[in-house]
């Protein structure tokens, strides 16, 4: 691990060499193995399914790491797994489940799956993937993962293995007598064979694979992405996307010495490549506390001593985990900390402010997505952070603020500070085959090379890449991608509306919640409690039913009838920031929200009597979008 402050360290890097002629491993299990022979007696990664300070706990060396993946590799390939079929998990944290997003992708092409999505949903990426292995959980109480699962696999007829994990393993004394007793049973409607995945893992070599592992790059993930509705999109992520991750936490953030907290789920890009993929390259010590993570039962509660409990020094969140923790005292020992480093949406300057000033801890905010294999750039560890911004470029990593048209032609390449599309080129991008559907790849790439994110967004006099708004209409709540369409096509089902659109409002929390504004059919008539409940009833996706309806005599739409949704977004914004303000009992309230060449929308705020300054910006700082002063 370097220094990393500036722009002329990452272009001293860059300078060392290109990056296909620098010594990378070139196969996932490559990757792994050098690890594991390199240190196999230090700590690997650490689980434990209570999140108590004194709870059990299984650490697993890296020697012990590797044999669990090599039997789980053979066991994938005996159940008819190739280097082009599909394993896919559906799995909260453990042990296990770090087992098999690595062992998937040696033997053929992992695919991790979000357990709170529905079991449609479930079942439409395990089509759309061609899954013929699918890992999850055995009954377990409050859990409701096995049943989705099983009935996902029934319409999935693809599905030829279930593996079931059973975490009372994990457990001890009278809970672990108490699990046999209160499982929940689960009702199996498919005919794909179940079995014991410890036991079938068990009777497979863990010496070496069974099979060949040949120097070839390929597709070895399918991470789903974007809205939920219709057919899922899956982005493809190549075996050299997932090491160059690695190579880059290994070489700027971690170190051999590190031991690293994340209650991320390893579902998701963020924990799986610039947390998972970095560790596994650094040799660093990976913990993973309870299954749910920052979900899981009594973790804020335990937080701060589970850092003392492990002598945490690189703390991965996120920012609604962040308020969480700034609503609890920091009751350890917490000097082994070095960073934090936080993604999936951005951070507010408050809550940056509110949480290194409790800890002492800086934050290395960085910005990624699925379909880039994830990392694209970070406030540097070493340099100057730069509060609203996401940084620099990574190293290898090309970034250009760009106006295409609807094909990815670039008709204008956006000067200094000046706003346009974010688009991407590393070496984590697949180009012209981001997605597994060729029709979701048309006009996805500017120049055919860079991946159009459809961020909005400028780079700065030094090089800083700042996120100003989005060209695409996703909804990001803490991070998980919420598609619009789904909540309007529910909405437009109602009898009484015309016309809907959805979009994500500011949350000091989540960083956006959705919210939705209708036009209602003429002549007809509803309530607003009746859209809520039409709503909650026809979206199946329980973290898109909107936060808040609102009934318009007219939506605000474009010359061609669509609804113009940056008008309703500066709805939202004056509502929610009137809100936060009025309910601080400060005289003050937002007059306008205006566009701004480099911030994006900005609310424009008036006194209506004697306000302190302070206390405004301490309310609205706790909400990502920028504001100012009218006067």
């Amino acid at each position: 691990m370097g220094s990393y402050a500036t722009a002329a360290d990452r272009n001293a890097i860059e300078a060392e060499a290109p990056w296909g002629e620098r010594r990378v491993p070139r196969t996932m299990y490559q990757f792994l193995s050098e690890t594991a022979a390199r240190n196999p007696d230090a700590r690997a990664m650490s689980f434990q399914i209570l999140s108590g300070p004194t709870d059990k706990a299984e650490t697993l060396t890296w020697g012990t790491f590797k044999d669990r993946v090599t039997q789980a590799a053979n066991l994938f390939r005996s159940l008819g797994i190739g280097p082009h079929d599909t394993v896919a998990y559906v799995l909260p944290n453990s042990n296990e489940t770090a087992v098999t997003l690595i062992a998937g992708a040696v033997a053929g092409i992992v695919n991790p799956i979000n357990p709170l999505l529905e079991p449609e949903q479930i079942a439409g990426i395990l089509r759309e993937t061609g899954a013929k292995v699918v890992v999850t959980i055995k009954g377990f109480p409050k859990s409701d993962v096995a049943q989705k699962v099983a009935d996902a696999v029934a319409e999935a007829p693809n599905v030829q293995t279930v593996l079931e994990i059973d975490l009372n393993r994990y457990l001890s004394g009278a809970k672990k007598l108490l699990v046999p007793v209160i499982r929940p049973r689960t009702k199996v409607g498919h005919r794909a064979q179940v079995l014991d995945f410890n036991r079938a893992c068990a009777r497979q070599q863990a010496e070496g694979l069974d099979f060949a592992d040949p120097e070839q790059d390929r597709v070895a993930a399918y991470f789903h992405t974007g809205g939920t509705t219709g057919m899922p999109k899956v982005a493809q992520h190549k075996v050299s996307g997932m090491i160059y991750n690695g190579w880059l936490g290994a070489r700027l953030l971690f170190r051999e010495t590190d031991n690293v907290l994340c209650p991320l789920p390893l579902f998701h890009v963020f924990a799986a490549y610039p947390v998972m993929m970095s560790v596994i390259a650094a040799g660093a010590h990976l913990i993973l506390p309870t299954p749910a993570g920052y979900r899981g039962d009594g973790v804020f509660a335990n937080f701060w001593k589970l850092v003392e409990r492990w002598k945490v020094t690189y703390l991965i969140t996120v920012p609604t985990a962040i308020s969480a923790l700034m609503q609890r005292k920091v009751d350890a020992d917490v000097s082994t900390l070095r960073y934090a480093f936080s993604g999936s949406a951005p951070l507010p300057v408050e809550l940056y402010k509110r949480f290194e000033s409790a800890t002492g801890l800086t934050i290395c905010e960085g910005y990624g997505l699925t379909e880039a294999t994830c990392l694209v750039s970070i406030n540097p560890p070493d340099g100057e952070k730069k509060i609203g911004s996401v940084g620099l470029p990574f190293p290898y990593t090309n970034v250009r603020i760009l106006h295409c048209d609807e094909t990815g032609h670039v008709l204008h390449e956006c000067d200094t500070d000046e706003v346009g599309e974010i688009c991407v080129y590393n070496p984590g991008v697949y180009a012209g085959h981001t997605y597994t559907d060729d029709d979701k790849n048309r006009g996805l790439f500017a120049d055919e090379f860079y991946l159009r994110t459809g961020d909005l967004g400028r780079i700065d006099a030094d090089g800083y890449l700042f996120i100003t708004g989005r060209a695409k209409d996703v909804i990001i709540r803490g991070g998980h991608n919420i598609d619009p369409a789904e909540i309007e096509e529910a909405l437009m089902s109602h009898e009484a509306v015309a016309f809907a659109g959805a979009i994500g409002q500011p949350d000091s929390f989540a960083g956006e919640l959705p919210c939705a504004y209708v036009e209602l059919v003429d002549g007809a008539t509803t309530t607003v409690a009746e859209l809520m409940h039409h709503a909650r009833e026809n979206i199946h996706e329980r973290a898109a039913v909107p936060r808040h309806i609102e009934i318009l005599s007219e939506l605000p739409k474009t010359a061609v009838g669509k609804v113009f949704k940056p008008d309703l977004r500066k709805r939202a914004i004056t509502r929610v920031y009137n809100a936060a303000l009025h309910g601080a009992g400060l005289e003050a309230e937002v007059s306008e929200v205006v566009e701004d060449r480099k911030r994006g929308l900005v609310a424009r705020l008036r006194k209506t009597g004697a306000v302190d300054a302070g206390k405004v910006e301490h309310v609205l700082g706790e909400h990502t979008r920028p504001w100012e002063w009218a006067d």
